[in-house]
């Protein structure tokens, strides 16, 4: 039998073209896109410092092909156009790459340049926002220019590309000849070394011919499924410790199953190994993947226990005083790093210096959630964070988020779903008040979470402000003022009735005096006579602003 593939490298630049223009395709039967933004970015990261990020396997689209083609997720409509390959292998890293570096999706990518120019750690100068928080802070040059932030998009998607970014920026500083001339070298250095890697960057690409058939088609795309799984860094070290001795992987299914809320919370290993990597630090702590990959058996050993009951500790104050209940409301996964660390170097506490730590760790916890301290570099933040609460456990100064934390309650009229942490963290604030549910008016445990689909809903339906012609500016109906935890029978039943009406159901069920304490319970006026029962949308904003606002300030002081 003749060789029925040939191997050629093709530059990314190419490849995303080629999508975009509708030369390069998937056939129907691939899998949707799955990949989160953080893995984007970790691919981006690879890429911009030259590592390789595997090969690709495409096949000549043949007149009389056998798969119906179709586009990647977020690239221009196929249509009648015939593309000229299909992709096999590779539509994660292509359509993350290419909604990257395009513009598509629902986040955009930036790098930092001027935190590059002072530092070599890329880890913390790339980073995504969502797509309408990205529009407000970057989607003008202006903005751009006064940090230095370079949108990955304008990298292919435009026609001017870097340079013509570069020179409207200088043109924006207008500083002197000379300041400007410096900028202009300081900001090429960075590119040459962080961004063009991305612009050169070539896929080895398998290419399988068009006579090459069905069967030999399905048996290689099934090989790569069973074999093509990505190893993390956890695998990694798994597989390099598995030689010494130390058996990383039964380690961590014995933690699942000695330890309850780190099974419930579905804890990612890689978290773990980096809060064993700040614990167990030989010199400077550092929780960065190239530091990880580090670790040696010796700090795997002495960190190990210690972080297992640090992060074992850290879930139950979240679950149990923090109202983070189930997975899902988990304002930031990498927050729980330096809680479990700095936990683990406070087990020898006795007494009331117990309380005292778990009191600190709280207050920490929610200046950090509102502040928004892990948006961006959570590595740094979580070594930063690891040292200083370290220190304050053992009587040091405050951490400087909880020293400089302030928050402007009116922002709470602009988070919506898609600003993660603030809003998670509402909704936990309101766990934490002991919220019951509308089902039952019983307090909200995880199970009723699970079993009675309870879940963030509108409540002032949006059909009904709309229907009534309520003029909500900007994000309002959607805000998080807007939102609580009601389960999805009573939100089936509420649609696009007033609150009055709804309410008044619920309370002919359950009585008034019960539904105005369940109300309390999600920081919402239940009086009768109150805004919400009353149906004024305004008043009732003001009022449940003006609650959250007061809890916010509790827990944070």
């Amino acid at each position: 039998m003749g060789k029925i593939f040939d191997v050629n490298p093709e530059k990314l630049s190419f490849l995303l073209e080629s999508i975009h223009n509708r030369e390069v395709a998937l056939p129907d039967f691939q899998r949707d896109f799955v990949w989160d933004a953080r893995a984007t970015e970790e691919l981006i990261e690879s890429i911009c410092q030259n590592y390789p990020a595997g090969s690709l396997l495409r096949i000549e689209n043949a007149k009389e092909f056998y798969f119906e083609p179709r586009e990647f997720a977020g690239a221009p409509v196929l249509g009648p156009h015939k593309p000229s390959y299909l992709i096999l292998d590779g539509q994660q890293r292509l359509t993350s790459l290419y909604q990257a570096l395009y513009g598509a999706g629902e986040h955009r990518y930036f790098i930092d340049l001027s935190g590059l120019v002072k530092n070599d750690d890329l880890e913390d100068y790339v980073f995504y926002l969502g797509r309408k928080e990205a529009a407000k802070r970057y989607g003008k040059i202006e903005q751009q220019a006064h940090d230095m932030v370079f949108p990955f998009e304008l990298l292919f998607g435009s026609t001017g590309g870097f340079e013509e970014w570069l020179d409207s920026i200088l043109e924006i500083c207008g500083t002197e000849a000379n300041k400007q001339k410096s900028i202009k070298k300081d900001m090429r250095d960075v590119y040459r070394k962080w961004v063009e890697p991305l612009v050169l960057y070539e896929f080895p690409m398998v290419t399988l011919g068009e006579n090459t058939t069905g069967a030999a088609v399905c048996t290689i795309f099934e090989t790569l499924n069973r074999t093509g799984v990505k190893l993390s860094v956890f695998d990694l070290l798994a597989a390099r410790f598995w030689t010494k001795d130390v058996k990383l992987r039964d380690l961590w299914e014995k933690v699942q199953q000695e330890c309850d809320h780190i099974a419930d919370f579905d804890i990612d290993p890689y978290y773990m190994i980096q809060s064993v990597a700040l614990f167990a630090a030989n010199a400077a702590p550092s929780c960065k993947r190239k530091d990880v990959l580090e670790l040696t058996v010796d700090q795997i050993k002495k960190g190990w226990d210690s972080v297992v009951t640090g992060l074992s500790a850290t879930l139950e104050i979240l679950a149990h005083d923090c109202g983070v209940l189930v997975p899902q409301w988990i304002p930031y996964n990498t927050i729980i790093i330096p809680m479990a660390a700095a936990l683990a170097t406070a087990m020898n506490a006795k007494g009331p210096n117990v309380a005292a730590i778990r009191n600190k760790l709280k207050r920490w916890f929610w200046c950090s959630v509102f502040m928004q301290t892990y948006e961006k570099s959570p590595n740094s933040q979580a070594v930063k964070d690891y040292i200083e609460l370290k220190e304050w456990f053992v009587g040091g100064q405050e951490p400087e988020t909880v020293r400089k934390f302030s928050f402007n309650p009116n922002t709470l009229r602009e988070i919506t779903p898609r600003q993660r942490a603030i809003y998670r963290g509402i909704m936990i604030l309101v766990l934490r008040n002991g919220a019951r549910d509308f089902h039952k008016a019983d307090p909200i445990t995880a199970k009723m979470i699970k079993d009675y689909n309870i879940d963030d809903h509108h409540i002032f339906p949006k059909g009904y402000l709309e229907d009534v012609g309520v003029q909500v500016k900007g994000v309002l109906m959607d805000c998080v003022l807007n939102r609580t935890l009601i389960d999805r029978e009573t939100n089936n039943n509420i649609r696009k009735k007033a609150p009055s009406i709804y309410l008044d159901e619920i309370a002919k069920k359950i009585g008034d005096s019960k539904l105005t304490s369940l109300l309390g319970s999600h920081f919402l006026p239940g009086e009768p006579s109150g805004p919400l029962r009353q149906d004024k949308f305004d008043v009732f904003l003001d009022m449940r602003q003006q609650a959250i606002w007061q809890t916010i300030q509790e827990v944070t002081k």
